[in-house]
């Protein structure tokens, strides 16, 4: 099944949200901004080439910036 994912303006609204989805028996769950932040960096993860391999070089290079 499709998800819905639904970005609220104010703490509010996400609380009308989700007692308005709990009344019509619409199973539903708030994620944190960690959460999100997870969620986004997993779906990047999943569109990476792993074909390219760096050298050891190439990593210390990168990280010393």
């Amino acid at each position: 099944m499709s998800s819905i994912v639904i970005n609220p303006k104010s703490s509010e609204e996400l609380k009308f949200i989700s007692e308005l989805l709990n009344k019509l028996g619409v199973k539903s769950k708030v994620l944190s901004d960690e959460d999100t932040e997870d969620l986004g960096l997993s779906l990047l993860m999943k569109d990476v080439d792993r074909t390219d391999i760096a050298s050891d070089d190439e990593v210390m290079a990168k990280l010393k910036g």
